[in-house]
């Protein structure tokens, strides 16, 4: 008992100490989650902790360091023990040299694009693994490879189907090796019963998994014998499959991080789909074919090599949509919907004539649903999207959506977007780089866009100008807040860079 006390007072101690930064990433993470306290989630908590403005200053940001502490203080034990990893990697100022003198003929390629992972802002989210649970694997890379040896690398991708207590369970795992050739291929036997195959998307079936005999324990053993000797473990959304296969790994490569995507400074991610057909130049699948994870491991790995052997750090674009078909025009879609939120309640948030039909579940949102409004033409669903309360955004193809907020009569409240299914056209739409300079787990300062009062006849400088001048104006914000954006990533990396290798002492 004395040493869980001592183990508590030393966390408590480094989230005192830890900077306003690092506890308002903490925070965003539990909101991400939906972690709850002994005082419910971050906006139930604010509701008793500030009685004068309660949930309705939410952002963590605006908040002063004794509301996060009070907040992170509200969590049991277990999910401490996950916030202090976050809190780890921004502490230690000389992490970064001690990461440079473990190359010191120079910093490889293979190692470059680890650092990058690292770097990237939503590292310390996503890699945050409650990795002291029971039946967790965390590795431990052997240090000093020899000189000019090839760094081992393998590529890994899981098909995950959804057990009847909600939890997420490895069905299928293929890993390759820096060649493209299979070192594990094969299904694994959940541990508990299964309630949705998601054939749809993994392709799996109940007569797949008949014959497996492979435990997820079997797979962990498997991969500490791949993972030995420093090897670098490869994949796309990595952390969704190391999560399922509760495996702390640190050397890792996620290639859903490691490029540039859409407008410089966004933190939107790329589909593995675009990335193959954008750097590699081929279709990954056919367009409503399920996945195969031996194809979206290789995918990976040659995601991987490409970017070794260009050495440059290039932008990828999104790839643009096809011409939305009429009757598509008709439907709203509204994703990352809570799944304690039933569909037959979406009527209660939503206004208009429709019916729901629910869409298969991806990979890693065990949490929450998509489902299509589907209603009678596409006027009523414009109407229901615009009478819509929410912040105006757009996704990465510059589609319109909105993030809606809701509290039903049983006091049950939360968020879920709601999005149209064409680019939007019409006048005063937001500018689909708008969302893109936008981090979806942080909240940047939005683009202000200039006005000048009229005066002696001459036009106001609105969104909707269109006069030389205006344009002159609205350019130079752009290049400013480009320029800002550029230094705020490097001030964040950097910072990243420098803290996020503390909790892995492999590397």
């Amino acid at each position: 008992m004395s040493n869980i006390t001592s183990q508590l007072s030393i966390m408590e101690a480094e989230f005192a100490a830890a900077s306003k930064d690092a506890l308002v990433e903490v925070v965003r993470m539990a909101q991400k989650r939906g972690m709850k306290g002994n005082k419910g989630t971050w906006k139930e908590f604010l509701a008793v902790y500030d009685k004068k403005f309660g949930s309705s200053l939410s952002d963590p940001s605006k908040r002063q360091p004794d509301a996060l502490l009070s907040f992170i203080k509200t969590f049991n034990e277990q999910d401490m023990k996950v916030f202090y990893k976050v809190i780890q990697c921004r502490s230690n100022p000389d992490a970064i040299v001690q990461f440079a003198n473990t190359h010191p003929d120079g910093e490889s390629p293979e190692m470059k694009l680890v650092r990058l992972t690292l770097g990237h802002p939503y590292y310390a989210l996503d890699y945050s693994f409650p990795s002291h649970e029971e039946g967790w694997l965390v590795t431990n890379p052997i240090k000093g490879k020899k000189k000019n040896a090839e760094i081992s690398m393998i590529a890994v991708d899981c098909e995950m189907v959804l057990c009847e207590d909600g939890t997420e369970a490895v069905a299928k795992i293929c890993v390759v090796d820096r060649s493209q050739a299979a070192k594990l291929n094969e299904f694994v036997k959940p541990d508990k019963a299964v309630v949705d195959y998601r054939s749809e998307i993994t392709g799996l079936t109940a007569k797949d998994l008949e014959g497996a005999r492979s435990s997820l324990a079997d797979v962990q053993k498997s991969m500490r014998r791949l993972l030995s000797h420093g090897t670098i473990l490869v994949g796309h959304g990595l952390n969704n499959d190391l999560k399922a296969l509760k495996l702390d790994h640190a050397r890792v490569i996620d290639t859903s991080l490691i490029f540039k995507y859409g407008v410089e400074g966004s933190y939107k991610r790329p589909s593995l789909f675009n990335l193959c057909k954008s750097v590699l130049g081929y279709d990954l699948r056919k367009t409503g074919a399920p996945h195969n994870c031996l194809d979206d491991a290789t995918a990976a790995m040659k995601l991987v090599l490409a970017k070794i052997q260009s050495g440059e750090d290039t932008t990828v674009l999104p790839i643009p949509s096809e011409p939305v078909p009429e009757v598509d025009l008709s439907k709203l879609l509204l994703h990352r919907v809570p799944r304690i939120l039933p569909t037959e309640k979406l009527h209660k948030i939503i206004s208009g004539d429709f019916t729901i039909q629910s869409k298969p579940k991806k990979k890693g949102l065990a949490d929450y649903y998509s489902a299509l409004a589907i209603f009678k033409n596409q006027q009523e669903a414009d109407k229901a999207f615009e009478s819509a309360n929410g912040k105006l955004e757009t996704d990465s193809y510059g589609r319109p959506q909105k993030l809606i907020s809701y509290k039903l009569e049983n006091g049950v409240s939360g968020e879920l977007y709601i999005r149209k299914n064409a680019l939007g056209s019409s006048v005063g739409q937001v500018p689909s780089r708008k969302r893109a300079l936008e981090s979806e787990d942080k909240n940047p300062s939005e683009l202000k866009i200039l006005k000048t009062e009229k005066l002696g006849g001459e036009s106001q400088c609105t969104t909707e100008a269109t006069s030389d001048d205006c344009k002159i104006h609205l350019k130079e914000i752009e290049r400013l807040n480009k320029q800002l954006k550029e230094k705020e990533n490097e001030i964040s990396s950097l910072n990243k860079i420098i803290v996020a290798l503390t909790r892995k002492q492999g590397l």
